[in-house]
């Protein structure tokens, strides 16, 4: 028994992982994030992305850029490529294994029911083929975004697992919430040496314990009961932390555009939309929490009343819930029009705020607000740079980390970004609730002294709406 156990653990020591196109598609670097195991990429993978690889969408960047790493691997190894390539070089030591290319004819007799001028099953055989040469020797597992293609490598017994490595979390109830709810013994764990002062219209706390660690930078803490407070995290530093009481924006006489906070979730975003140190801020929440509402109310009142910021700027991603409607006529701005559906019903609202002035009045108003307003398209973000402007980024769980990044680094001086959205209505392929660019940025983000995040729990539309998202 002695002299097998070594063979076995080398047996068991690096996998063979055989990538989908729908994988490379997805993250073109996906190439170096499987550390010391070797990646085998089939013929049908390459003749997919050759096939993906025209256009101006995201996909087709994807697969340029695929494209693009895999003719800087082959190029590291000019004396051929049939023992594999190592990927230590390309990598800059990220990934240790070696990238195979598939360089010769695979007959596998595959089922009847699997026609073979399917590319999946001429993937899936490619994957057979290897789990036969290997004969349980090796671990042969196909990677794939695509859930019926896993469900098929299933059936035929091959293992098959999704591509986790963008994933920013695993389960998504254990999303920073930007909240934290504290009691009076939380006073008497951490308020021991507490220090307390005035300063303007807000009252400071400094203290210290063992709770105050995991409290981050504009983390809003709050506490019910008698003596309710709401405060954020101003400042900290090791186990020290500087609490600032909010303004209440549940109050008439703070009223942002005539719109006040109806709970305190929504008092909360008011203090991060309306802070003008916070460059970056997160909405989630659901249907009717009122998030396009309570930032277009702070957009508005900082454009037009104290212009700290020249425009607004709003874009979301245009992925229908239903059928495509074809081509659009008109300009950017009209082509958009059908996705901003929400951004009218809010001003509607907005503008049934601003009181006096009767219909003509009212009239003036939203011809000046629809000036100050620009809807642009995710499709001509890249290069541009916006200064002094306010961002609104809608329906942003539909984006991915990367087209996430590309929108966050357009902010030039002086301009603020808020992304908000539902992460439960993803509708973009391949994107789960784990692995949505809002997903992750607020995971990333977390912390930072200039940005917030806050989850919109209660919704304010009506008993009906509130009613339905609850029963149906």
């Amino acid at each position: 028994m002695a002299t097998r156990r070594p063979a076995k653990s080398k047996i068991a020591s690096t996998k063979l992982f055989v990538l989908d196109t729908n994988v490379l598609m997805h993250d073109p670097t996906s190439l170096f994030r499987f550390e010391e195991h070797d990646i085998f990429v089939p013929m049908m993978t390459l003749e997919e992305l050759d096939s993906n690889k025209k256009g101006m969408s995201e996909v087709a960047r994807n697969a340029r850029q695929a494209s693009r790493t895999l003719d800087e691997i082959v190029g590291t190894c000019p004396d051929g490529i049939d023992d594999g390539i190592s990927l230590v070089g390309p990598s800059s030591e990220l990934a240790s294994g070696r990238l195979f290319l598939q360089t010769e004819a695979i007959n596998i007799q595959l089922p009847a029911a699997l026609p073979t001028a399917k590319g999946d099953n001429q993937i899936l055989a490619v994957v057979m083929h290897l789990f036969e040469k290997f004969d349980r020797k090796r671990s042969v597992i196909l990677v794939s975004k695509d859930i019926n293609m896993r469900i098929k490598a299933r059936a035929l017994g091959l293992a098959a697992q999704d591509y986790f490595n963008d994933k920013v979390l695993e389960d998504t109830d254990l999303l920073y919430t930007g909240t934290k709810e504290i009691d009076a013994a939380f006073w008497e764990a951490n308020g021991k040496d507490i220090e307390s002062w005035k300063q303007d219209t807000h009252t400071y706390y400094k203290l210290k314990g063992p709770d105050t660690a995991d409290l981050l930078i504009n983390e809003f803490v709050y506490q019910e009961g008698e003596q309710p407070l709401q405060a954020w995290v101003k400042e900290k530093a090791g186990r020290a932390v500087t609490l600032e009481t909010l303004i209440d924006y549940s109050h008439q006489k703070n009223n942002v555009w005539g719109i006040t906070a109806r709970n305190r979730e929504q008092n909360f975003a008011l203090n991060l939309l309306m802070n003008p140190e916070i460059d970056f801020v997160t909405l989630l929440g659901q249907a009717g929490t009122g998030k396009t509402l309570l930032t277009l109310a702070a957009s508005l009142t900082q454009v037009l009343e104290a212009k700290r910021y020249s425009e607004i700027i709003m874009t979301r991603v245009t992925v229908p819930v239903g059928e495509d409607i074809g081509f659009l006529p008109g300009t950017e701005e009209e082509k958009m029009a059908p996705w901003m559906g929400a951004l009218e019903d809010n001003l509607d609202v907005l503008n049934g705020t601003t009181g006096e002035g009767g219909e003509w009045g009212r009239a003036a108003t939203r011809d000046l607000i629809r000036s100050r307003i620009k809807i642009k398209s995710l499709n001509f973000m890249r290069g541009r740079t916006f200064i002094n402007k306010f961002l609104i980024i809608d329906e942003a769980q539909n984006l991915t980390p990367k087209q996430m990044k590309t929108l966050i680094t357009r902010a030039g001086p002086g301009t603020k970004v808020v992304c908000m959205g539902n992460i439960a209505q993803i509708d973009t392929p391949y994107l789960t609730e784990g692995s949505s660019g809002l997903t992750y940025v607020v995971d990333r983000f977390k912390g930072w002294p200039h940005s917030g995040h806050i989850t919109l729990q209660r919704g304010e539309r009506s008993r009906l709406a509130d009613h339905a998202a609850e029963v149906l």
